[in-house]
């Protein structure tokens, strides 16, 4: 059977819910829905949700050249998003959490230039493009919202091009950590001790960094009494000397 109008065919494998996402109820609805939308307006947020769907760790939301119908908000989990590079290397061009949304590289062209890969299990929400626009025009505050994201979009392909092309190695593996550090607050975690979802490859390929770089600065880090590493879990023990560190990129 067809999918309706307006939504993405879901790749096989992928477990699609059959349940309704309520965004009242959601744990994460601050940080993806504009403050001072009523709750009628929320309602109608409900109302475009499409579907939740739940990925396995590794698997693929969306793929570079698939038709672009919906924006994802990350309702649990982690994800990815990559690159291809010339020479066939995977570049990680960011590391999406609860509350962030994805899918905004296929606006531009209605193709998904990026692929969207889970760091672990997850759960999204699936937002049917054609009907987040009809309901934005109906609510300001969603669409200032959407601006907002876009805009955001823009702002950390900017700084990940400031940080490959003005930033010590050393700079850049400490903003990557206080980063981290206040996304983990913002969603009421501890931000000073938190579990790395990405491999050192994928923070490596992030960063413009050579995989022996960044393990040779954890232990730097480590040694001055700046972190603690143990497994994937880090603990930030100077968070003032990290962001010294930084200096004016801070």
């Amino acid at each position: 059977m067809p999918e309706p109008a307006g939504v993405e065919s879901i790749p096989s494998g992928i477990s699609v819910g059959d349940f309704r996402a309520h965004c009242l109820t959601c744990g994460v609805r601050e940080l993806c829905l504009p403050f001072g939308l009523t709750p009628d307006g929320m309602k109608q947020v409900d109302g475009v949700i499409a579907h939740r769907t739940r990925l396995k760790k590794h698997q693929t939301l969306y793929r570079a050249g698939d038709p672009f119908h919906a924006l994802y908000a990350i309702r649990v989990g982690s994800l990815k998003a990559t690159l291809l590079a010339e020479d066939g290397r995977e570049q990680v061009m960011g590391f999406h959490m609860p509350g962030e949304i994805l899918g905004l590289d296929g606006v531009g062209t209605n193709r998904h230039e990026a692929v969207a890969i889970a760091l672990e299990d997850a759960e999204v929400c699936v937002m049917p493009f054609a009907n987040i626009q009809d309901l934005a025009r109906r609510l300001p505050a969603l669409q200032q919202n959407l601006h907002q994201i876009m805009s955001k979009e823009i702002m950390r392909d900017q700084g990940m091009m400031l940080l490959i092309g003005s930033m010590s190695s050393e700079e850049r593996l400490a903003v990557f950590l206080l980063n981290l550090a206040e996304r983990h607050r913002r969603r009421g975690f501890s931000s000073t001790e938190f579990v790395l979802r990405m491999t050192r490859v994928e923070i490596a390929s992030y960063l413009g960094l050579k995989l022996e770089t960044v393990s040779r600065l954890l232990s730097r880090f480590q040694e001055a009494a700046l972190i603690q590493v143990q497994g994937r879990t880090v603990k930030l023990l100077d968070p003032i000397v990290l962001k010294q560190l930084v200096g004016k990129h801070a």
